[in-house]
C-alpha cells in the first residue's frame, strides 16, 4: 500500500464533526478493497467487517479511528465579512492568516484576517487575538455574500498535503485520519494471513465533539476486544520528553486505567516478536480518545490504545512519520493473526 497518496486523499477531504459525508464516502470506498462487508451505522460511522475463520460464533475485535476533523461555523455576517466559531478545539494562535474554504451555496475560498496591529490599542498589540475578533474575507460585497452564505454554514482550513524531508509529511486532519490509514494497512496485511476472529474496522464520527461515534458503534457491535488508534504529542523543542513521543520510532502502546493490562502486554509481545519499533505511553487517567468510550460501553470491553506520534496537533500543519503509520497497521495485523479461542481466558488469568 502506498500510504502517502492514501493519507493525502483522506487529509484533503472535508469532514467536520457531524458533517463527515465527503470523507465518509472515501473511507467506505477504501474499506471495500479489503472487507467482506461495509456499512454506515445510524450516526454515520463506517463499519467494515473482515470475517475470521474460527468456529461460529466467532470472537470480535473492533479497531477504531475517528475520521472527523475540527472546523469552523459561520455565526454572523457583517459588511461583507464572516464571523465564526469553532467546532472542536483549534489552537486560536494559528488561525490568523489561514486560508479557508467556506462551504455555502457554493464553495468559496477565503482568508482569516483581523485588524492590523498598527490600529490596535497598545495593550492589545502583544496579546493573542481572540476568535471573536477574527473574520473570514472571501472578497465579496455584502449583498452578494448574503445570497451565498448563511449563518450555520461551515468552513474548513484550506491546506494541501506537504511532503517534508525524510518520511515526514504535513497537512490537516491527520488527527485522526492517520489512524484510518493505519487501519487500512492492517486490513491489507490481514488479506494474506489466516485469522480466527472477526475484525470490525470502524472509522468513527464526532470524536472531537465527545467520542460519540465510538460510543454508538461499540454499543452496536459489542466486541470482545477493542483497539483505539489515535495520535499522541510528537517530540519538539520546548516540550519535555516525558510528555512527548519520538517521531519515527513506531507507535506508542498505552498503559493505564483506560487500558487492559493484558492487552498492553500482548501488543508489546507482538511488537517484539515482529521486530516492530514501539514506544510505551503512560496514560494515568481517561485518555480522551475513542478508547475511553469503548472501554465503558455495555458491561465493559477490554481496550487498548495505540498512538501515532504527531506534531502541531489541532493546526493545519500536523506532522507525522509515514513509517509510524505503517508500523501501527502492521502491529495490529500481527496481533489479530495471533488471536485464538483461548485468548479471552488468558486475559482473565
Amino acid at each position: 500500500m502506498q500510504i502517502a497518496p492514501l493519507l493525502k486523499k483522506l487529509s484533503e477531504a472535508r469532514g467536520v464533526s457531524g458533517y463527515e459525508a465527503e470523507v465518509r464516502g472515501i473511507v467506505a470506498e477504501e474499506f471495500r478493497r479489503y472487507a467482506d462487508e461495509v456499512q454506515t451505522d445510524k450516526l454515520g460511522s463506517v463499519v467494515a467487517l473482515k470475517r475470521g475463520e474460527g468456529e461460529e460464533p466467532r470472537r470480535r475485535i473492533m479497531l477504531a479511528g475517528h475520521m472527523d476533523e475540527i472546523g469552523l461555523m459561520v455565526t454572523r455576517l457583517e459588511q461583507g465579512f464572516l464571523h465564526f466559531t469553532e467546532i472542536g478545539g483549534f489552537d486560536e494562535r494559528t488561525l490568523l492568516g489561514q486560508e479557508v474554504m467556506v462551504h455555502g451555496r457554493k464553495d468559496l475560498p477565503g482568508i482569516i484576517g483581523s485588524r492590523p496591529p498598527h490600529v490596535l490599542p497598545p495593550e492589545e498589540r502583544e496579546k493573542t487575538i481572540d476568535m471573536d475578533k477574527l473574520f473570514i474575507d472571501v472578497g465579496m460585497g455584502e449583498e452578494e455574500l448574503k445570497r451565498l452564505v448563511r449563518v450555520g454554514d461551515l468552513a474548513t482550513l484550506r491546506r494541501g498535503f506537504t511532503p517534508l524531508q525524510g518520511d515526514l509529511v504535513a497537512g490537516k486532519a491527520f488527527d485522526d485520519r492517520a489512524a484510518v490509514a493505519a487501519i487500512l494497512v492492517c486490513l491489507e496485511g490481514l488479506a494474506s494471513v489466516r485469522h480466527a476472529w472477526d475484525v470490525y474496522a470502524v472509522a468513527t464520527v464526532q470524536e472531537e465533539m465527545g467520542l460519540r461515534g465510538a460510543i454508538t458503534s461499540a454499543y452496536g457491535l459489542a466486541p470482545d476486544v477493542g483497539i483505539a488508534v489515535d495520535v499522541g504529542f510528537g517530540d519538539q523543542p520546548g516540550v519535555s520528553e516525558a510528555e512527548t513521543l519520538e517521531m519515527g520510532k513506531g507507535p506508542a502502546i498505552a498503559f493505564g486505567p483506560n487500558i487492559h493490562p493484558r492487552l498492553h502486554e500482548a501488543l508489546v509481545e507482538v511488537a517484539r516478536e515482529l521486530e516492530i519499533p514501539y514506544q510505551v505511553e503512560p496514560v494515568p487517567g481517561r485518555s480522551g480518545t475513542d478508547a475511553w468510550a469503548i472501554q465503558v460501553t455495555r458491561e465493559g470491553i477490554p481496550t487498548a490504545l495505540l498512538s501515532i506520534p504527531l506534531r502541531y496537533m489541532h493546526t493545519s500543519v500536523e506532522t507525522l512519520s509515514l513509517k509510524d503509520v505503517e508500523r501501527t497497521g502492521r502491529l495490529m495485523a500481527g496481533f489479530i493473526a495471533r488471536l485464538d479461542e483461548g485468548f479471552m481466558e488468558r486475559m482473565r488469568s
